[in-house]
């Protein structure tokens, strides 16, 4: 076995081998393992100080074995490999340095199961950069969005404990359709007893998970992300309509569906049915379609309009210009 690699991986080697080949002696492991004898049973020694259970029976029919209830497979990546993991949870979740944090921890413990030359690329990535936060992420509890998974998967009927944003907590019966990951926030896709209708909760907001007998099916037709999207166009505070002078596929391509429903008027036109809490926003991301629009329904969006546009003229104008500022 190559020198460079780490006492850890080869007891991760040596894990696999006894897996493989119960009642292994400690001289045929150590052949495997291409070490001595004495090394052989160090890195058994690791195992078990990690809180694996290598059982060893004395006597000439005798060996180590894994005690029962442990199927592990040894962590085998390649370099290339290993980096995409952690660049991936880099991107996801900021705190993957942090060995107190429950994701950082468990990165660790992989870079630290790995080869070494392996393993010194990972760790260098992992620590070294700084990813800038994502103040819009929230990160449910890991039990709960367990809990939700295993329900969709065995298509069991859950009931939820929900606490608004407003801080009003109540119980609800949901058939668990889908657990959705959008922008940083997971939410759950599913239908609501209570109301008769598809609903989506934030799984950061749920403080409860109830396994029920009820059984459901998921609609055959359904798409998570999309219906999730069209879930939070509707019911802002701010209905819109808005009337797009350009084909619903070209449109399509131009904004998220975030913004509301796009209905075919004739070959050339589109209309565009939403609401928003936000309307700078949303009139920042109308701006992004590349054809004529007007503003059929909602004020609040027209006066958004208008200011984003005077400060666009504002920009584009040389020192001194007196323009008029909206207010």
């Amino acid at each position: 076995m190559s020198p460079d690699v780490s006492p850890t991986a080869r007891a991760l080697l040596a894990l696999e081998i006894v897996q493989a080949s119960p009642g292994i002696t400690a001289d045929r492991l150590a052949d495997k393992l291409g070490v001595s004898e004495r090394a052989a049973r160090r890195y058994v020694g690791i195992l078990r100080e990690a809180g694996i259970p290598i059982d060893s029976v004395r006597g000439p029919y005798g060996g180590y074995r894994v005690g029962r209830g442990l199927r592990l497979p040894p962590l085998m990546f390649t370099a290339a490999e290993a980096l995409g993991l952690v660049m991936a949870v880099l991107d996801g979740h900021h705190a993957a340095s942090d060995p107190t944090d429950l994701v950082g921890g468990a990165l660790g413990k992989i870079v630290r199961a790995l080869p070494e030359p392996v393993a010194a690329q990972a760790d260098a990535v992992r620590r070294t950069t700084a990813p800038a936060p994502d103040r819009a992420a929230v990160r449910p509890d890991p039990s709960t969005t367990t809990a939700l998974v295993h329900a969709r998967s065995s298509h069991r009927r859950v009931r939820i404990g929900y606490r608004s944003e407003a801080g009003r907590e109540r119980d609800i019966e949901v058939d668990p359709w889908a657990v959705v990951v959008r922008h940083g926030r997971w939410y759950l896709l599913c239908w609501s007893h209570a109301a008769s209708a598809r609903r989506v909760y934030r799984i950061d907001r749920i403080t409860a998970v109830e396994l029920l007998e009820e059984t459901f099916d998921v609609p055959v037709d359904l798409d998570p992300v999309a219906d999730l999207e069209a879930h939070l166009a509707v019911g802002w505070e701010y209905e819109a309509e808005i009337i797009i002078e350009a084909q619903v596929e070209q449109v399509a391509r131009c904004i998220p569906r975030a913004l509301g429903r796009l209905e075919r008027l004739d070959g050339d036109t589109t209309r565009l049915v939403g609401s928003t809490s936000n309307p700078g926003w949303y009139v920042s991301e109308l701006a992004s379609i590349p054809a004529p629009f007007r503003i059929v329904e909602c004020a609040e969006l027209r006066q958004a309009a208008q200011s984003l546009g005077q400060r666009l003229l504002r920009a584009s104008e040389p020192a001194g210009s007196d323009l008029p500022v909206w207010r």
